[in-house]
């Protein structure tokens, strides 16, 4: 723990913190150590006593106050004052909806991803182009409005970090490969960079080994993170920003009939979806595409128009491997057709030994491959902060980034992390990541493929999706 830990911000005004999980309970003692406030200006609204003995104990006020769509607009009209900074960290409450009153309040806002309603994500009266993170950011991204105050949208670790290990990882590539640049100042700088450099896809690569001295038991769901978040995302469908270099149409793949068209499904689950992808110290390994919000995002921002043709834009897309027992999990819940476990536990003080490893992976460019990204072990997150775990720490982290961003400029409406001040939050960030580091590797989607059956690949281009993807 820092002796003199480095303040900030002076907020005088109330932080309300919907939900206290994993997360909240992690970023709160961040919150309290870098920020000039005092713990009678936070409080946190939660469906259960959840966590309510680390409030306690920071001193926080702690109420019991599930937010519902007929009851919502009351509960943030008794708690929020105008100037106050709304902290989403819940599952099942629409972010679009409390954005909505932030912004007709002048409430300053952040949340890791953008929510829907309970049951939003696997509404089967909904398509899975409406079910999906495309157009859950959509529906985000139409309530942006210049001079309004600020709305922090999917800023943890991934989404969130990410988007700025994407930007340090593009001018370490640019160094190394003696490029002449200097650092980009807007979306068509930075999207031209990447252009210049070739980078033909991103994953967002990540390995969590941590592991317990508890197994995980039958019909029960164990993840280091939230498990009701993780199972909601890996109900949606598989998604990906899909590039311009791409020449193969996947069989079950869409296009969605609104927006920017940046981005494509898959109709079937993330969670029953697998691709090829590598970090340094796990090697390659098979990841879940799970939908996130940066997936769609980062591919936006680093698509170049001609007027309004496309002529680049990267492939980006997840490739998660959490940890072992989550892992099981998964399998658990697909063999019961996609019904959540009677028993879901959390991981945290029976965490033994592993870490977390996440990245960004730029791939086709003229060094292969490049990962940039955090190592950080379980042993460092616990002595850095209390109440974390290595994956819980990266999220907490980089929601204090974004606060402090939010809070530093208070009227830029809703905001992207693609958008913000990357050096700031990666300033703020480092401290707390272990060890934050770049390899090269000559590794692609199809080392190793094809010795024990022949498959139809596209040897010309490693970097096509359909390399990657695992049937």
């Amino acid at each position: 723990m820092e002796q003199n830990p480095q303040k900030y911000f002076q907020f005088t005004h109330k932080i309300v913190m919907i939900g206290f999980g994993s997360i909240g309970q992690a970023v709160l003692p961040l919150i309290l150590r870098h920020l000039v406030i005092s713990p009678q200006q936070i409080l946190i609204l939660t469906k259960d006593d959840y966590g309510i003995e680390i409030a306690q104990a920071h001193g926080v006020s702690h109420r019991i106050s599930p937010l519902t769509q007929d009851n919502y607009l009351s509960i943030l009209k008794d708690n929020l004052s105008p100037n106050d900074f709304l902290l989403n960290l819940s599952v099942d409450v629409s972010s679009v909806d409390l954005i909505k009153y932030c912004q007709s309040n002048d409430i300053l806002y952040l949340d890791t991803c953008v929510e829907p309603w309970a049951g939003g994500y696997a509404d089967p009266s909904l398509s899975p182009s409406l079910r999906s993170n495309y157009a859950l950011r959509d529906s985000a991204l139409a309530l942006k409005r210049p001079h309004q105050p600020t709305a922090v949208i999917t800023h943890g670790a991934n989404p969130g970090l990410v988007s700025h290990f994407v930007k340090q990882a593009l001018l370490n590539i640019a160094e190394d490969a003696h490029y002449p640049t200097e650092i980009p100042q807007n979306q068509n700088e930075w999207a031209g960079l990447a252009q210049a450099l070739n980078i033909k896809t991103i994953h967002i690569a990540e390995r969590d080994t941590q592991l317990a001295n508890i197994p995980k038991k039958r019909d029960e769901f164990v993840n280091t993170w939230s498990v009701e978040g993780f199972i909601g995302e890996g109900l949606q469908p598989a998604e990906l920003g899909w590039g311009t270099h791409e020449k193969h149409w996947p069989h079950d793949a869409h296009h969605h009939e609104f927006g920017e068209q940046n981005a494509i499904y898959l109709s079937r689950p993330g969670a029953s979806t697998r691709v090829r992808t590598w970090t340094p110290m796990a090697g390659p390994f098979h990841g879940f595409l799970i939908t996130h919000g940066e997936s769609i995002s980062i591919s936006h921002y680093f698509t170049v128009k001609d007027n309004k043709q496309v002529i680049y834009r990267p492939t980006v897309h997840y490739a998660y491997h959490p940890c072992d027992d989550a892992v099981l999990s998964i399998d658990e819940l697909a063999g019961m057709e996609w019904q959540k476990q009677g028993s879901l536990r959390l991981m945290n003080e029976e965490i033994t030994q592993g870490i977390d490893e996440l990245g960004v992976l730029l791939m086709g460019h003229e060094r292969g491959a490049y990962w940039y990204g955090s190592q950080l072990s379980i042993e460092e997150a616990r002595e850095l902060v209390p109440h974390n775990n290595a994956t819980s720490l990266q999220v907490a982290i980089s929601v204090l980034g974004g606060m402090i961003w939010a809070m530093t400029h208070p009227h830029e409406g809703i905001v992207e992390p693609d958008e913000m001040d990357y050096q700031l939050i990666l300033n703020i960030a480092r401290p707390y990541l272990g060890q934050v580091c770049g390899h090269y590797t000559d590794w692609t989607p199809l080392t190793g493929r094809g010795k024990l059956f022949a498959e139809k690949i596209d040897n010309k281009d490693p970097w096509q999706f359909l390399n990657v993807r695992v049937n």
